[in-house]
């Protein structure tokens, strides 16, 4: 019995020992370039080189992963679909990947006349999941455009990186934890069909808001100057309440949240089939521009 126990606890030791190494295996993490100039280049390369020393972290080759990207279709979006960014994710062989843009920009106001600005977007992105992790813009604003490059440089920081990588292990453990949870008995809710013909066919009748609400573009979007589409699932009860909701394409720079916060506010005539309500999920599109002046 002695034995018995000794062997039990050796086996138990070697898995605990096993999945501690599982859990120490560092991340691969693939950086793209931030567009086609030079100062996105560089902005790109001064991350990466700040990632070579972080701490659990593996970077995937620079040139494989823009081949990949590039073999695929890639042509630089900040504005994809979380099938999409699977895709992409998958292509570069990435546990997750950081995507940009980054430019210098010639502009003007009525207290100066000429100046600079410098910006680099950054994205980061979960190759299993598609969803956008988290976004960051920074700026530099001078006088002159080297000038304005050079702060901007220094601005991509160890402190940055520390942000990125706290973001990615959290993004990490709960894609984790979400996968740990078992899947339910109970049958997935339907689809709405992609349009009203094709839902008379079925006998249906989709899900309609009782008043339509329109996201605000936040100032964090006005800053970046951003239009993009965000696309959004939701899952409508049979009394017409939104159930679950979800980013099925993402835009970043403060559009995602102002859009869950809206569709959460609504509530639904239900979907109906042959006259009886049903929970129905549904997929609703909204397109940002810039406001007018």
């Amino acid at each position: 019995m002695v034995r018995l126990y000794s062997t039990l606890g050796l086996v138990f030791g070697l898995v605990l020992f096993s999945q501690a190494s599982a859990n120490q295996r560092p991340v691969k993490l693939a950086i793209l370039d931030f567009g086609s100039t030079s100062f996105g280049k560089l902005t790109a390369q001064k991350l990466r080189d700040r990632f070579h020393s972080a701490a659990g972290i593996q970077l995937a080759d620079t040139d494989l992963s823009s081949a990949a990207a590039h073999g695929v279709g890639y042509t630089g979006s900040l504005n994809m679909s979380t099938t999409e960014a699977r895709d992409l994710g998958d292509a570069m062989d990435s546990e997750f990947y950081i995507i940009g843009d980054a430019q210098t920009l010639r502009r003007s106001s009525s207290t100066t006349p000429v100046y600079y600005e410098s910006y680099c977007s950054i994205f980061l992105i979960s190759s299993r999941s598609g969803r956008l992790v988290s976004w960051q813009r920074l700026n530099a604003e001078a006088s002159e455009g080297d000038t304005a490059e050079n702060s901007l440089i220094k601005v991509v920081s160890d402190q940055l990186v520390d942000e990125l990588v706290s973001s990615l292990k959290k993004a990490e453990v709960d894609e984790r934890n979400e996968r740990a949870v078992p899947s339910s008995a109970a049958p997935l809710i339907e689809e709405a069909p992609e349009d009203d013909k094709s839902a008379d066919a079925q006998g249906l009748r989709l899900p309609r808001p009782y008043r339509r609400l329109r996201p605000a573009y936040p100032e964090s979007a006005a800053r970046a100057e951003a239009e993009a589409i965000v696309d959004v699932l939701v899952d409508v009860s049979a009394d017409g309440e939104v159930d679950q909701v979800q980013i099925a394409r993402w835009a970043g720079f403060g559009l995602d949240e102002t859009t869950l916060a809206t569709v959460r506010q609504l509530h639904f005539f239900p979907a109906l089939r042959n006259g009886s309500p049903i929970p129905m999920r549904v997929l609703l599109r909204y397109n940002f521009r810039k406001p007018t002046q």
